[in-house]
């Protein structure tokens, strides 16, 4: 079958490709957590203590590449203080106002919530992992110092402080609201931090600077960088998790495709045997009117009578076929297979199937 005759629509066509191009790219994206994954599972999880020095003086330009460290949190000079609990301090702090309102959709016909942040500042200063054992010192020979925090996966965040500021609106203001499709709920005001005395693991690339001081950094081959609340296997068993969602994904798509491209299998199929049908009753037909029934030459003198039996649509050829389930007998067969419907062109009924006729 030519490419041309296949009956795929603009619409299927639209779904075969973005179906194809989004398992694809979840699939990708699987792969990539899968990766993940992988590389935590290898990672080299070392104690915190004295002998990690030893190690790491041992290993290639005194680096490791992707180890994990847990250990407890602990600020390299001045912490940072709550603006809201003078109690509670920390190393990373985030001060969040976000506003929240409804906005018409005119899909749905109904109010949706919408949410939008309007002010966002992030505080951090120097910390350390340190032993719990250590933790109560000022110095430990055994601190990791961690850099570049914010660029880290699962981060967590301990919620400080939140409140909800509700919007105050007068009659002209709702008014407003109404005509522009948009009404304010209000503002939420919100501080997080990594508290002092948090238990962190750190998954990363460890290193040893001129100084001697230990740190745990962002991995330089592009391996995903992690801070967690969480242990080792907790991280693992997350980022599984996230990669199976990906994998359902791209199967879903997958199977969408593949079943738009079954779909139009399936109208080529019945597309091929319909033409099969028409060339077979083509062929019987053309055995049937050569097998015995010739057409007579008509003589002059009967022509006039002959004209009632000639094809009603090119008046040329005889009608040797009857249409059922009308009985109509009007046409030639050539002239049938040229309807463009299967529709009777005297009662314009449906045509469910034709047979041979033959005239003495």
């Amino acid at each position: 079958m030519k490419m041309d005759a296949i009956p795929l629509s603009t619409l299927e066509l639209i779904c075969l490709g973005s179906s194809a191009v989004a398992s694809g790219l979840f699939y990708y994206i699987y792969r990539k957590k899968m990766n993940t994954v992988d590389k935590l599972k290898d990672a080299q999880k070392l104690p915190l203590n004295t002998q990690i020095v030893s190690v790491l003086n041992a290993a290639p330009e005194k680096c490791l590449k992707y180890v994990a460290i847990e250990g407890i949190v602990q600020p390299v000079g001045v912490p940072l203080k709550s603006q809201y609990k003078d109690s509670c301090l920390g190393v990373i702090q985030k001060l969040t106002l976000k506003e929240h309102k409804l906005v018409w959709n005119n899909v749905v016909r109904s109010w949706t919530e919408s949410e939008s942040i309007l002010h966002q500042h992030v505080y951090t200063v120097p910390f350390n992992l340190v032993p719990p054992s250590t933790f109560t010192s000022s110095e430990s020979q055994t601190a990791i110092r961690v850099l570049n925090p914010l660029e880290a996966s699962s981060l967590h965040l301990e919620m400080i402080h939140e409140k909800f500021h509700q919007a105050m609106h007068g009659f002209t203001e709702i008014v407003g609201h109404y005509l522009s499709g948009e009404k304010p709920k209000g503002v939420l005001e919100t501080e997080e931090m990594l508290k002092i005395g948090a238990t962190l693991t750190g998954v990363g690339e460890l290193i040893v600077d001129r100084d001697g001081i230990l740190k745990l950094q962002p991995p330089t081959d592009g391996s995903e960088y992690f801070l967690s609340p969480s242990d080792l296997d907790s991280i693992v068993g997350e980022q599984k998790s996230r990669a199976i969602v990906w994998q359902v994904l791209a199967a879903f798509c997958g199977l969408a495709g593949a079943a738009v491209l079954l779909s139009v299998a399936w109208r080529c199929y019945k597309q091929m045997l319909h033409k099969r049908d028409r060339e077979e009753r083509r062929k019987e037909f053309e055995k049937m009117r050569l097998g015995g029934q010739v057409t007579e030459k008509i003589d002059l003198e009967e022509e006039e009578d002959s004209c009632k039996d000639l094809c009603i649509i090119c008046l040329s050829e005889r009608r040797s076929c009857a249409l059922l389930y009308c009985g109509h007998v009007c046409c030639c067969f050539s002239c049938y297979q040229a309807l463009p419907s299967p529709i009777c062109p005297i009662c314009r009924s449906v045509i469910e199937r034709v047979v041979p006729l033959y005239q003495a």
